[in-house]
């Protein structure tokens, strides 16, 4: 297995749900961590209970949707490390709505975080992973495989995620870079308490996977030798659910 003691992660939607999961999880493993988050209360709460594995981290608020933070955010972190072992993905956002009811900028502002925003942010980083022939990671959704009624910007938005990192993957294998898509079912986050609350169905998150399930398992994938790449891995919960 591969060592990863030393290396350097970007996590996105640090603050909270799967990406604080996993950046405790890295901070464990002795890696240095560039957390991005649009809470700074709780990026700060993150970042403390990883300091005392992690050799060092830094602290990043930002919206990604918003093109001057963006541009803010790259120059920071080329400032602060001098390259990136890991780039994670997990921000995002979810909306629910009938085509005919949701309007059109909702669907402006989930794709902008769902899809834009994982795109500029690799486009800016990713001299900085291929230097040391580092590793993607996209929090992408199982909705993509079967879309529903309720869920037509959303899903159209995981779709696009999915084409986006197959084709970057593509573009950087032949620079020892992997590229994984994470399809996720329904995990005990903030995002999935207030999704079941639009619904208007009970939430119990017990019966879901855990954010620290997801973080163990892209662990142990990141911990592989480079003869090897996976590139999607779905994960969904062991009860099932008619929701």
């Amino acid at each position: 297995m591969k060592n990863l003691s030393g290396q350097i992660a970007v996590i996105t939607g640090a603050s909270s749900g799967i990406g604080r999961a996993i950046a405790l999880c890295l901070a464990e493993q002795g890696v240095s961590l560039c957390l991005i988050g649009r809470n700074p209360t709780s990026l700060e709460l993150v970042a403390s209970g990883a300091e005392k594995a992690s050799p060092r981290i830094f602290s990043y608020q930002a919206d990604l949707t918003k093109d001057d933070d963006l541009k803010e955010l790259v120059e920071k972190i080329k400032n602060d490390i001098p390259h990136i072992n890991l780039l994670v993905h997990c921000a995002g956002v979810l909306r629910v709505g009938q085509v005919e009811a949701l309007p059109i900028e909702e669907f402006d502002a989930q794709y902008r975080a769902n899809v834009r925003a994982p795109y500029a942010l690799t486009n800016g980083l990713l001299s900085m992973i291929k230097s040391c022939a580092g590793q993607i990671v996209m929090m992408n959704s199982s909705i993509w495989q079967q879309a529903r009624a309720g869920l037509s910007q959303y899903a159209a938005t995981k779709y696009a995620l999915k084409a986006f990192t197959d084709s970057l993957r593509d573009e950087v294998n032949g620079d020892g870079v992997r590229v994984l898509s994470m399809f996720l079912g329904r995990t005990a986050t903030p995002m999935q308490a207030a999704l079941h609350e639009q619904q208007g169905t009970s939430y119990h998150p017990e019966t879901l996977i855990q954010p620290e399930d997801v973080a163990l398992t892209l662990l142990s994938i990141l911990m592989l030798p480079p003869t090897s790449e996976i590139t999607d891995i779905h994960i969904r919960p062991m009860k099932k659910s008619s929701i």
